[in-house]
């Protein structure tokens, strides 16, 4: 009889510990990360009055008879499932989406302790910490590196109030753009101007080299095209693309025709009075009656031009009775090519017309750009003839670099297309400018303009075949340190990767330096590897410290220590450290915390099943009391 009052007693107290499970779980329904606990029932001993049996020949076997001594508590179980995420609008609030822990320490990482509540601020020394004032574990910034290394051990995680980054020089300029090997550009220069000594110079007045006409535009941005005579032609039509031009109405005329430097021409300035002849006769001049002129650069043609209008070209070759002592031809700084007779005795009729060669190839756009110096020129006279502009495909790309003070120059890159070969491929020109008085090692007093100017090649593919500058060294004359070493990275050889030269317009599509200059914090955020990125004053952004996370084998082994954090025990195995997202460990959501997993519903049923489960107790206890008072009046 007192077997049953003592199993009611186990059922009100292992009821009652239930109901002191399930309220710890509501009252904790709003507290941030909070996993609920399951009160599990077994139950107690029971008392064999007979042993089980087993069967005996006809006798069948008999089961045991027990009686059972009342219930306990078996366990507490701790359900770490995952809780909602609410965002909120605190930048340093993180919740953590998956397994894995926050990891805290209250004496600078000598022992840790885990949780999963990320409510985390920066208090007055840039710790940062939780509600309980627990400093979070990670990774800080290496200063040396600049790099934020997961693989070493953890610390406290700490950014000094009023950080500051300085500034960084820069050591790399990156480009990507096409370079356009169209037949018809948008993006053009003048030729290079002729200065009063016929010297040709560019328009920072360093002196430059004639460019090959073969590879010029037209003013409207069209290639010349011009196909290349392979021998010195006798009558009009036979060679390469050129333009006739006559003084006297065309009875006298010379013939200007282009040829590459590939060909069997003699184009360096050899001939008759620097005119360029064929190689086919003995005395190096063209042949007779031919009135010849070859030309491959843009000072071949002016010295042509200039040789035909004077009359001072071979007499049995380049005799012009209209000629004009004392005329001039230059360009000018439109690449426009310019006929004075302002010191000329005699007038000049120009006419000009285009040459058709045997394939009947016609070289409309070279003869139409050069047909506005037909004309009168009078004797004396400063009016002159020009023709339209001679264009070069060009390009510019230009990015603001920095020195060790952090000051800002404008480094300006100009590309100019040089010649072009179907079987080599195409040849640009780069020249790199910066502001003065800074200085790239250019000739004085252009220190601030690299000369000579680099080259870069393509191949017929349009990859990039090489480059010849690959770095500058830049000085700011400004007190930052000198000689500063600038790679210029245009991509990787025989990639597409960098500058290209493709049948499209030439344009930039990336371009970059890894310089910047010094700045302030300006705020902190977290991304979901829980790396704490800084924003600073000078538009930079970079990792300053990354939260560390742990996981355990075995989560319900945690030891809840009260303040939302949880102690490692023997059953919970040690802890796995490492970054978010990564061997199974969950990812961390900024601006956010994970709510207590609670079920408010399902509590409050267990609520009343606890209820009811306590009252059948203590019912079980007053009708044993009941029995044992009937059992003592059979005495009276």
């Amino acid at each position: 009889m007192l077997r049953s009052l003592f199993a009611g007693v186990t059922g009100l107290q292992s009821h009652q510990i239930a109901m002191d499970v399930e309220s710890n779980n509501i009252a904790n329904v709003n507290t941030i990360g909070y996993k609920y606990s399951r009160a599990n029932f077994s139950d107690l001993l029971a008392q064999t009055n007979q042993i089980a049996t087993a069967p005996q020949g006809a006798l069948g076997g008999k089961n045991a008879v027990q009686i059972g001594l009342g219930t306990t508590v078996g366990s507490v179980t701790r359900i770490h499932s995952q809780g909602s995420i609410q965002n909120t609008d605190k930048n340093t609030d993180v919740a953590i989406q998956g397994d894995g822990f926050f990891i805290v320490s209250s004496d600078g990482g000598s022992t840790y302790k885990y949780s999963r509540s990320g409510d985390f601020k920066f208090d007055a020394a840039g710790n940062f910490v939780d509600n309980n004032g627990f400093i979070v574990q990670g990774w800080s910034r290496d200063s040396a590196t600049g790099l934020v290394d997961s693989t070493a051990p953890i610390s406290n995680i700490q950014i000094p109030p009023g950080l500051t980054t300085p500034a960084n020089a820069s050591t790399e300029v990156v480009v990507k753009a096409n370079l356009s090997a169209s037949s018809t550009i948008t993006q053009y220069s003048p030729t290079y101007e002729t200065d009063a000594t016929g010297a040709f110079v560019n328009t920072n007045g360093l002196p430059v080299a004639a460019e090959d006409m073969g590879v010029m535009f037209s003013a409207s941005g069209k290639a010349f095209s011009l196909t290349s005579a392979a021998t010195a032609g006798a009558v009009a039509g036979s060679g390469g693309d050129g333009i006739f031009i006559s003084t006297d109405g065309g009875a006298t005329y010379a013939e200007f025709r282009y040829t590459s430097r590939s060909t069997n021409v003699d184009t360096n300035g050899t001939g008759a009075n620097g005119v360029a002849t064929s190689p086919l006769q003995a005395d190096g001049t063209a042949s007779v009656n031919a009135n010849v002129y070859y030309f491959n650069t843009t000072e071949d043609f002016r010295l042509a031009v200039n040789n035909w209008v004077n009359n001072t070209g071979t007499a049995a070759t380049h005799h012009n009775p209209g000629a004009s002592a004392g005329a001039t031809v230059n360009y000018n700084a439109q690449g426009k090519l310019l006929i004075s007779n302002k010191l000329g005795a005699t007038n000049l009729s120009i006419n000009v017309a285009g040459i058709t060669d045997p394939n009947t190839v016609k070289n409309e756009v070279f003869t139409s750009n050069f047909l506005t110096l037909s004309g009168n020129i009078t004797a004396l006279s400063a009016t002159a003839k020009q023709s339209q502009a001679v264009n070069a495909a060009t390009h510019s790309a230009s990015i603001d670099v920095f020195d060790s003070l952090g000051s800002k120059h404008t480094l300006k890159m100009d590309f100019r297309k040089e010649s072009s070969n179907p079987t080599t491929g195409t040849t640009w020109s780069y020249t790199v400018t910066v502001p003065k008085p800074a200085d790239i090692g250019g000739v004085a007093p252009y220190q601030n303009i690299l000369n000579p100017a680099g080259l870069i090649t393509f191949d017929s593919t349009g990859a990039l075949a090489g480059y010849n500058i690959p770095a500058i060294d830049f000085t700011g004359n400004n007190g930052s340190k000198p000689n500063q070493s600038v790679n210029l990275n245009f991509g990787t050889i025989n990639g597409f990767d960098g500058i290209t030269s493709f049948d499209n317009p030439s344009g930039t599509s990336g371009i970059s330096q890894d310089g910047f200059p010094g700045g302030d914090l300006v705020g902190i955020r977290i991304d979901q590897s829980g790396t704490l990125v800084g924003s600073f004053s000078n538009g930079r952004s970079f990792g300053l410290a990354q939260i560390g996370m742990a996981k355990f084998a075995n989560n319900e082994g945690l030891v809840s220590d009260g303040g939302n954090v949880y102690l490692q025990s023997a059953n919970s195995g040690d802890p796995i450290i490492g970054t978010a997202a990564t061997a199974g460990r969950g990812f961390m959501q900024a601006s956010s915390l994970e709510a207590s997993n609670v079920d408010l519903s399902k509590s409050l049923t267990n609520l009343i099943i606890i209820q009811r489960g306590y009252q059948a107790n203590a019912k079980t206890i007053t009708t044993s009391d009941t029995l044992l008072e009937t059992l003592l009046g059979i005495k009276r």
